[in-house]
C-alpha cells in the first residue's frame, strides 16, 4: 500500500464519526510498519478517546518506530481527554503525516512542534484538501464559535417547492428522503419555523436505523406552538427548543416548559426572532451544526441574515408551472448584481433527482 492509501483508510475512518463526536472534528488515524497496518482507529463520540489513542490501542505489542497517519493534526491540550501527542510520543512512533491543520488556538501548530522537539518526523499538509473535506462544521464552529447552518430544500425543474394549492408532498423520490434523514443524523439540530409546525405537524426526527435524533429548534415569534403538536408530545424524550420574541404568553411559556420545551426569548428589531442572537446563543450551548428546514419565508430570513453557510438543493424532474411558492421568498434583491452569492461544492445523482451543494465562501482555514 502507499502512502495515499493509508490517508485513505484514515479518511474512512474519520467518516464513521459522523454525527456522533460533535462538537469535535472527525478524525481517522492508521499506523504502519513496514508497508502494513497494525493499528487504526478514529474518534467514535464526543468525551471518548480521540482517533490517534483509539489507533494506539488498537496495536498488538509496541508501536516504536511505526509511522502514524491522521487526518488533523493531533491535539496537545488537556480538554474532555489527554493530549494524543503525549500518547504518540510515549509509544515512540518515529513519523507522523498529518493531513489537515487543526485552526483551534489550542492546538494550531503547537502539537505539529512537540513532536518536532520529541525527535519525530513530521510530515504536514499531506492530502489536505481531501482530508479538510470531513470537517468543514468544525473548521467553522472554532474558529466563529457558531454553527454551521445548512438550508435544504426539494424543488422541481422550475423552482417549485409546492402545486400552486399548496401541495408539497412529495417533491423528491425516496432516496432524497433518504439522504435528508442521513443529514438529520450528520448535524446536532434541525431548524424550522412555525408555518411548518402548523401546516405540517412534523416530528423532525431522524428515521434511518443506527441514527440519531438532532435537537429540534423552532422559530415561533408569537410562541404559537400547540400543546398537542408532535413536537410537544415528544418534548420530554427528543431535545426541542423554542425561540420566541417578547410578545408571548407566560402562562403558555411555563406550561410549554413543563412539557420538556426549552423557551428561548431573542427578539429582533422587526418583532420576529433574532436569528444572528440565535446562532450565537446556539454556539455557546455547543450546538455546532444545523440542518435548516425552513419554509419559503424562514429561510428568506436566513439568508438576509448571513447565516446559511451551504445550501443542499435537490431537483426532480418535475415540472408544476403556474404561479407556486419558491424555497426562498422575502422582499429580494432589486438587481442580479445584489444577488447573494454561493460556490458549486458538489453535485450528485440520487435516486431519480439531483442534489446540488452550494456554500458561501468565508474563511474559516489557516493558513
Amino acid at each position: 500500500m502507499t502512502d495515499r492509501q493509508f490517508m485513505r483508510r484514515a479518511i474512512t475512518l474519520a467518516s464513521r464519526g459522523q454525527g456522533w463526536c460533535h462538537p469535535n472534528p472527525m478524525v481517522g488515524c492508521v499506523i504502519v510498519r513496514d508497508g502494513e497496518i497494525i493499528g487504526e482507529g478514529y474518534h467514535r463520540r464526543c468525551g471518548e478517546l480521540h482517533a490517534e489513542r483509539n489507533a494506539l490501542a488498537s496495536v498488538k505489542g509496541s508501536a516504536e518506530g511505526a509511522i502514524l497517519y491522521v487526518t488533523l493534526e493531533p491535539c496537545c491540550h488537556h480538554g474532555r481527554t489527554a493530549p494524543c501527542t503525549d500518547a504518540i510520543i510515549e509509544n515512540r512512533i518515529a513519523k507522523v503525516v498529518i493531513g489537515s491543520r487543526d485552526p483551534n488556538p489550542k492546538v494550531s501548530g503547537k502539537g505539529v512542534n512537540l513532536l518536532r522537539e520529541a525527535g519525530i518526523e513530521v510530515v504536514t499538509d499531506f492530502m489536505r484538501e481531501e482530508c479538510d473535506r470531513l470537517n468543514p462544521v468544525f473548521f467553522h464552529y472554532i474558529t466563529t464559535g457558531l454553527p454551521y447552518v445548512t438550508m435544504k430544500y426539494a424543488m422541481t425543474l422550475d423552482g417549485k417547492t409546492a402545486t400552486k394549492t399548496g401541495a408539497s408532498k412529495w417533491i423528491s423520490g425516496p432516496a432524497s428522503l433518504k439522504e435528508v434523514h442521513r443529514m438529520r443524523h450528520a448535524n446536532m439540530g434541525i431548524m424550522a419555523g412555525i408555518g411548518t409546525v402548523l401546516a405540517d405537524d412534523p416530528l423532525l426526527t431522524c428515521r434511518i436505523r443506527g441514527g440519531k435524533n438532532p435537537v429540534r429548534i423552532i422559530c415561533d415569534s408569537g410562541l404559537r406552538i400547540p400543546f398537542d403538536s408532535n413536537l410537544v408530545r415528544t418534548a420530554d424524550k427528543i431535545r426541542t427548543i423554542v425561540v420566541c420574541s417578547n410578545n408571548y404568553d407566560v402562562f403558555k411559556k411555563k406550561s410549554l416548559e413543563r412539557a420538556g420545551v426549552e423557551v428561548l426569548s431573542l427578539p429582533g428589531k422587526d418583532g420576529r426572532v433574532d436569528l444572528n442572537a440565535l446562532m450565537k446563543k446556539l454556539g455557546s450551548m455547543e450546538i455546532d451544526s444545523i440542518l435548516l428546514e425552513g419554509g419559503a419565508g424562514l429561510n428568506a430570513s436566513a439568508v438576509e441574515a448571513g447565516i446559511v453557510n451551504e445550501i443542499r438543493a435537490f431537483v426532480a424532474p418535475k415540472v408544476f408551472g403556474g404561479r407556486a411558492v419558491s424555497p426562498v421568498e422575502g422582499s429580494g434583491v432589486e438587481l442580479p448584481s445584489q444577488a447573494y452569492s454561493f460556490s458549486l461544492k458538489e453535485m450528485k445523482r440520487v435516486g431519480g433527482d439531483v442534489m446540488l451543494s452550494y456554500v458561501r465562501e468565508e474563511k474559516c482555514l489557516p493558513e
